[in-house]
């Protein structure tokens, strides 16, 4: 019979916190892919919205700016949670991470909230027409990105409130804040081309 063969792993560093870790640059390919994703998306609006004399149609209204706009506080605010869970992370302290990881959870929800707030106040779903379907398209796209961080937020602050983590863990915290940063500085140009692009485009005109 054929002698089993051994892998050695010795030299791999899975759970160190660097960039040197796998998981990191996984994340990060992830991230481009993503990046790339609403990049195209953004593009196709702009082809779509060159193409027509009005927009958005007749019938839709101005998306509302001032809810989305103050939005931004805690969506940006919830990035410095973030990486202060982050640098806790790296030096295995366990109340920074719980501290940071709640600030980040508390502002992401009540981002989230007036998120749900300003989605119900549209007076065009998905199907009116090309701008509606932009705009729901820009929101549902975000939101799931939104949502997938924050379950992952709360798995973590549930692992180390619990005292039940580990390297692997801490590396997870980590790579967690570059989704966090990615998710945060994404919504920046959709919410630009979203909420200020048709008032801009119509103040030219």
């Amino acid at each position: 019979m054929t002698a089993a063969r051994t892998l050695d792993v010795s030299e791999l560093p899975p759970f160190r916190i660097s960039i040197q870790a796998p998981l990191w640059w996984g994340q990060v390919c992830l991230i481009a892919i993503e990046a790339t994703m609403f990049s195209i998306l953004i593009a196709a609006y702009f082809y779509t919205r060159l193409r027509v004399d009005v927009w958005p149609p007749p019938g839709d209204q101005f998306p509302n700016v001032l809810l989305p706009s103050l939005a931004l506080i805690p969506l940006i605010l919830s990035a410095f949670g973030s990486y202060w869970a982050s640098e806790a992370a790296k030096k295995d302290d366990r109340r920074g991470m719980i501290l940071g990881l709640g600030l980040n959870l508390v502002l992401a929800i009540i981002f989230f909230v007036m998120r749900i707030i300003e989605w119900h106040s549209l007076n065009f779903n998905w199907m009116a027409d090309a701008f509606g379907s932009y705009v729901w398209a820009f929101l549902g796209l975000h939101s799931f990105d939104f949502i997938a961080g924050l379950v992952e937020t709360i798995v973590f602050v549930v692992f180390v409130a619990s005292g039940r983590y580990g390297e692997r863990e801490r590396l997870g915290i980590h790579v967690d804040s570059l989704v966090w940063y990615f998710v945060v500085a994404i919504w920046i140009p959709l919410y630009i081309v979203t909420y200020w692009g048709p008032r801009l485009v119509e103040t030219a005109q």
